[in-house]
């Protein structure tokens, strides 16, 4: 018996273009509660696929295909609503998200996962606006997408998935232990919710979505920033204190900071009389 085939190919972007012009979701600076999530790293266009089989009778495997990018509209990408399939299969196209303009595109909806389970660390990303319909059922149906951010310090969020570059070229990630086939974005399930809205779940292990990651690199920063200001500080008032200098003499180094401009503007002679060579003199130069 030949195994019949139909891929289907889901649609989902965060950042719609209505809510990137009103500035309401910037996936570099989330903040719910006292929280604050960068999720810049995590941005692109990522695939991820899911294969079901279906009953004996039908004979049909489905290959479910999802797109994503939670930083950016999903641009070309989100109009292969209707690919074309050369292997007579047979192919799909539904927007889970509302990613194009005119499909009911709704406010994300933020909530920090300990609200659920007071053992989980991270967020919560709810996408509305979409349909969809399934071969059953004469209706499109409302979609949504739901995203959970679970804190995993020992992960980036990019180990194992798959992301599609503008020129239509895959690149499947590998960072970290590359012997590992567990992918960081995973597919949980679709399936009607109690409303029959028809609800995609994914969850995505990244360090990003750790309550102490951000908070963490900002206290880096400005430690850096204090140790600099400090040094500046303290060797300023000890070259007053001990030389009596004035202006530029108090910085620590001020001999240094003034040649700067002059060593700069000696190395880019040498650079430009080094590229020039020297000239026709036959290899001489002159003293």
């Amino acid at each position: 018996m030949r195994i019949q085939s139909s891929q289907t190919t889901f649609l989902l972007s965060a950042l719609l273009p209505t809510l990137a012009s009103a500035g309401t979701f910037d996936c570099g600076k989330i903040k719910v509660n006292s929280n604050t999530y960068d999720f810049l790293p995590l941005g692109g266009v990522h695939e991820i696929s899911h294969v079901s089989n279906g009953n004996e009778t039908s004979g049909y495997v489905t290959n479910t295909t999802y797109l994503i990018d939670i930083c950016a509209p999903l641009g070309k990408f989100a109009s292969h609503k209707h690919p074309q399939d050369g292997n007579g299969d047979e192919r799909w196209g539904y927007s889970v998200a509302g990613v194009e303009s005119g499909e009911g595109a709704k406010e994300p909806e933020l909530k920090l996962l300990k609200e659920v389970n007071e053992d989980l660390q991270g967020l919560r990303l709810k996408i509305a606006g979409g349909k969809y319909r399934s071969s059953v059922e004469a209706k499109e149906k409302a979609a949504a997408a739901v995203i959970d951010f679970k804190c995993d310090p020992d992960r980036s969020g990019l180990e194992g998935i798959t992301t599609v570059k503008n020129n239509g070229e895959k690149r499947r990630r590998a960072e970290g232990d590359e012997s590992s086939t567990d992918p960081s974005l995973t597919f949980k399930s679709f399936a009607p919710d109690d409303d029959d809205t028809y609800i995609l779940k994914l969850d995505w292990r990244t360090r990003v979505a750790c309550d102490n990651f951000q908070s963490g690199k900002e206290s880096s920063s400005n430690s850096v920033f204090l140790g600099v200001a400090a040094y500046l500080i303290f060797g300023s008032w000890l070259n007053y204190n001990r030389y009596g200098a004035r202006g530029w003499d108090l910085l620590p180094h001020g001999d240094t900071l003034r040649d700067v401009p002059y060593i700069f503007q000696d190395w880019f002679r040498r650079v430009v009389n080094t590229v020039q060579g020297g000239g026709t003199r036959g290899g001489y130069s002159a003293v």
